[in-house]
C-alpha cells in the first residue's frame, strides 16, 4: 500500500486516534517506509507483546486498539513511541492544515456570534450555541496537535491553543500544553515555537497553583535531556536560564552542583556556562533582596565564587584551546570586580567579610595563569598557541577594567614583554595599544 492510495483524511484520522488513545506518548520520529518491516517485527517478537504487554496509560490500562491496515503500514506505536512513515508526510500535513484551519475558522466564528453589536454577551444565542462551541473547541485541540508533530511552527495553530487554553483555565489543561511542547521537542528540540509555548505555560501557572517548582525542576531535566542529544541548543538554554528566576535558593544552588559535570565535559559549549553565569548571578539577586544580617549567605556566595574560580583554572589547563571556559572566567572576574573585591582605593567589598580576596592576591594568581598558558610545547598542536592567544587577551581585558592596580601591576611584571611580543606575533598589536594607553594615560 502506497501513500497515495491512501485518502489523506483517513491518515489524518488514524494519527489522530493513535494520539488520542495515548495520551502519554512521550517521543515521535520519522521512519523511512522500508525500515517498518523492522519495528512491527521487533514488536510482535518482543516478549511484552506475547503477553499481553504493550503500552499502558498512567492508570495502568491500554490505550484503544487503532485499526492495523493503515497504523502498520504507515504509523508505529509502542511503549509510548510514536513513528510516522516519512512516504506520507505530505499529505498527512495538507490534510491535518485543511482539517484545522477548517476548524478554526468555525471556531471564530462561534465566538464572534456571542457577542452582540454593543459588545455584551446575547444570552439566548449563548445558551444555544454553548455546546456547538464546545465541540469545535475540540476540533480545533485535536487538529492542531496532529498538525503541529507535522509542523512544529505553525504560529496559529499554537495560538489557537493558548486562546482555547484561556477561555477554560484548568490545571490539567496546561498540563497537556506542556507535554505538548515536550512531544515536539522530542524530534525538533530547537523549536523557537514550542519553548515559547512552554514559558508562556508556566507564566500562566505561575501565581496560581503551587506546584510550580516542580514544573521549573522538571524544565530544567528537559534541557538537559535534550542537550546531550542536540549539541549547541542555544534555545534549550536560554529557556533554562529563563527559568532560573523561578527557582528557589535551594533550587538554585542544587543546580550549580548537578550542571557541574556536565559543563566539564561539555567546555566548548558556551551555553552551559552562560546557564552557570545566570545561576550566580540569580544568588546575587537574591542576596540584594533578602536581609544578612550575619553576612552568612554573603561569605556562602564568596565560598561558591571561589570555587569556581578553582575550577574555571583547573578545566582551562586540562582542556587546552577553549575559548568557552575563558569567556566564564571573565564572566567571574567582573563578578569579583563589582561584588566580592576588597580593595580601598577603587573597589568595595558589598558581600563578603574579612576573608575575601584583596585586590593584589587576585592579579598575582592571574598573572601566575597566564605564564603557565604561554608555555607552548614544541609540537603541532595549535590549542597551545590558541591557548596562549585566549590568555593574553584575558590580561589585556583585566588591565582595562582595573587600570589603577592590574594595569600598574602588569607594567612592572615580568610578563609584560612576554604579552607585548605575544600579541605582535598573531597580529593584535592593536589590542596592546589600546590597552597601554588607557593605562598609561591614569
Amino acid at each position: 500500500m502506497t501513500g497515495a492510495a491512501v485518502d489523506p483524511s483517513r491518515l489524518l484520522s488514524h494519527l489522530e486516534d493513535i494520539l488520542g488513545s495515548d495520551p502519554d506518548i512521550d517521543e515521535v520520529g520519522f521512519i523511512h517506509p522500508t525500515q517498518f518491516a523492522i519495528f512491527n517485527e521487533a514488536i510482535h517478537s518482543s516478549p511484552s507483546s506475547s503477553s499481553g504487554g504493550g503500552p499502558q496509560l498512567e492508570d495502568g490500562t491500554k490505550p484503544k486498539p487503532v485499526q492495523a491496515s493503515i497504523s502498520d503500514t504507515f504509523f508505529w506505536h509502542n511503549e509510548h513511541k510514536l513513528g510516522i512513515s516519512t512516504l506520507v508526510l505530505d499529505p498527512l500535513y495538507r490534510a491535518a492544515k485543511d482539517a484545522f484551519m477548517d476548524a478554526y475558522k468555525r471556531y471564530r466564528l462561534l465566538s464572534d456570534s456571542h457577542v452582540n453589536k454593543d459588545g455584551k454577551l446575547d444570552n439566548d444565542v449563548l445558551i444555544c450555541s454553548t455546546s456547538i462551541l464546545d465541540i469545535v473547541e475540540s476540533e480545533v485541540m485535536k487538529h492542531s496537535k496532529a498538525l503541529l508533530l507535522l509542523s512544529c511552527d505553525f504560529g496559529t495553530a499554537w495560538n489557537s491553543r493558548k486562546s482555547i487554553v484561556l477561555k477554560k483555565l484548568p490545571f490539567p489543561m496546561f498540563m497537556d500544553e506542556l507535554r505538548l511542547s515536550s512531544l515536539v521537542l522530542s524530534y525538533s528540540p530547537k523549536s523557537e515555537r514550542a519553548w515559547s509555548h512552554r514559558r508562556w505555560v508556566i507564566k500562566m501557572i505561575t501565581g496560581k497553583y503551587a506546584n510550580v517548582q516542580e514544573i521549573v525542576e522538571r524544565d530544567s531535566e528537559l534541557v538537559k535531556t535534550l542537550a546531550e542529544n542536540s549539541k549547541m541548543n542555544y534555545r534549550a538554554w536560554n529557556h533554562r536560564c529563563w527559568l532560573v528566576s523561578y527557582m528557589s535558593h535551594s533550587q538554585v544552588l542544587l543546580e550549580l552542583q548537578h550542571s557541574r559535570d556536565w559543563s566539564g565535559l561539555h567546555v566548548a559549549d558556551n551555553s552551559c556556562f552562560h546557564y552557570r553565569a545566570r545561576l550566580l548571578l540569580q544568588m546575587i539577586e537574591n542576596l540584594q533582596h533578602n536581609n544578612d544580617a550575619d553576612g552568612s549567605s554573603g561569605v556562602e556566595f564568596h565560598q561558591l565564587w571561589k570555587e569556581e574560580l578553582d575550577w574555571v583554572r583547573t578545566l582551562i589547563m586540562r582542556y587546552v584551546g577553549r575559548e568557552a571556559l575563558w569567556l566564564h572566567r571573565r564572566f567571574l572576574s567582573l563578578v569579583w570586580m563589582k561584588h566580592l573585591a576588597n580593595d580601598d582605593q577603587s573597589i568595595s567589598c558589598n558581600y563578603c567579610s574579612g576573608t575575601c580576596s584583596t585586590v593584589n592576591m587576585f592579579i598575582e594568581d592571574e598573572l601566575m595563569l597566564f605564564h603557565s598558558c604561554t608555555i607552548i610545547p614544541d609540537n603541532d598542536f595549535g590549542d597551545y598557541h590558541a591557548q596562549a592567544v585566549y590568555s593574553a587577551t584575558y590580561i589585556l581585558w583585566l588591565a582595562k577594567q582595573l587600570p589603577t592596580t592590574f594595569g600598574v601591576k602588569l607594567r612592572r611584571s615580568s610578563q609584560y614583554e612576554v604579552l607585548r611580543r605575544l600579541l605582535n606575533d598573531v597580529g593584535k598589536s592593536c589590542l596592546w595599544d589600546s590597552t597601554t594607553a588607557s593605562c598609561t594615560s591614569i
